[in-house]
């Protein structure tokens, strides 16, 4: 069965437009989510609230379970590889830009690279919308930042008037096309938009919290050496509604008991709407040869497929959740009904191409 991959998210933004306030709210507030992050320094860091479990060199052991290394450009590979040994367990890796590289090179370093344990979990590019337009004239790759960026978070939006954030949606979105753009003041998201939560707190002693000690024994065992609703902006001000982050984002599921069309389903894939930032879940071909559990990863356009056997026991189906801003729900479960098989005999094995394409190991695994 395929390893578990630990998504890599790539948070990135200009001094000043509260990047490192979002990430402070993700550590805070992943309830049980192992984090590890990775910044250019702790001093953006609020490890004095989170409690330190312990420090050696160039990591910090958080109490709340998660990991935070200090690390520049030459280190962060070693660091990449040290969060997503099995050891670690951690959920997701988020790296603070700043300081390390540009954004675009952050990711062909993901993407370039063989850890098998890792995948690209997107880029996050947060925007200041009441410093916009200076930041804009001192920083004119801003633009080429936002982009490629796979969402947009548009933070501090509860400091512009109602015209003036229309107006700021409207550029984004020329500069952005297609890609959620996300309001905010303080950084307050719900993590699920980014990454999947993890299991909650571990209350069985055998399977405890890795402590900072652990993982450094770990690490010498292994002979390393390395030092170490929609509302969009709507509503801008969240001050008032921290119980409900959920209003930035929707959230949409698709299930079916019959086989989807490989190739209907990857016309799909490849022209998704407008909003659409993340799909997860698994889907069933009825193809020869290719009746395997086909496990989905996207985010922005990166997509990946794992397949592998189907628990016995397990029912045969298509379950996808979809999440953005501003996206058609019932357009969405229109698109995705259509790309059921209309007949038992409708896709071949030249229909699979277009899937396997992106999977990204291909393995010998069992047709059961």
């Amino acid at each position: 069965m395929a390893t578990q991959q630990i998504p890599v998210v790539v948070l990135a933004g200009f001094l000043g437009s509260g990047k490192t306030t979002l990430l402070n709210h993700l550590l805070g507030t992943g309830d049980g989510t192992r984090i590890g992050a990775i910044v250019n320094d702790f001093g953006s860091i609020e490890i004095d609230a989170m409690t330190v479990a312990g420090q050696v060199d160039s990591m910090v052991s958080l109490g709340n379970g998660c990991l935070c290394c200090a690390v520049d450009t030459s280190e962060l590979d070693t660091y990449l590889e040290r969060l997503a040994r099995s050891a670690a367990r951690i959920d997701v890796i988020v790296i603070e830009a700043s300081g390390l590289a540009e954004p675009q090179e952050l990711i062909r370093m993901i993407l370039a690279s063989d850890n098998d344990r890792i995948v690209y979990g997107g880029l996050i590019e947060v925007v200041d919308a009441a410093e916009f337009e200076d930041t804009r004239a001192r920083h004119p790759e801003l633009d080429r930042h936002v982009g490629i960026a796979d969402i947009v978070v548009l933070n501090k939006a509860d400091r512009i008037g109602d015209a003036a954030r229309q107006h700021l949606m409207d550029t984004l979105a020329d500069l952005a096309p297609g890609r959620p753009v996300i309001c905010t003041a303080y950084g307050r998201i719900d993590p699920e938009l980014f990454f999947d939560r993890g299991p909650g707190e571990d209350h069985d002693a055998a399977v405890r919290q890795l402590s900072f000690e652990d993982l450094l024994r770990e690490t010498a065992a292994n002979g390393d050496t390395a030092h170490g609703s929609d509302d969009r902006c709507d509503h801008a001000d969240h001050t008032h509604h921290a119980g409900h982050l959920h209003a930035a984002y929707q959230s949409v599921e698709f299930t079916s008991s019959e086989p989807m069309h490989p190739r209907r389903l990857m016309e799909f894939l490849d022209s998704r709407p407008a909003g659409l930032y993340r799909i997860k879940g698994f889907v069933h071909f009825d193809v020869p040869e290719n009746r395997q559990k086909f496990t989905v990863h996207a985010v922005g356009d990166f997509l990946r497929f794992y397949p592998a056997p189907w628990p016995k026991g397990e029912e045969r189906c298509t379950q996808l959740v979809m999440i953005g801003s501003g996206i058609d729900a019932p357009a969405l479960h229109k698109e995705l009904g259509n790309c059921r098989e209309s007949a038992p005999s409708d896709a071949d094995q030249n229909s699979m191409w277009g899937v396997l394409r992106y999977v990204a190991a291909r393995e010998d695994i069992e047709d059961e």
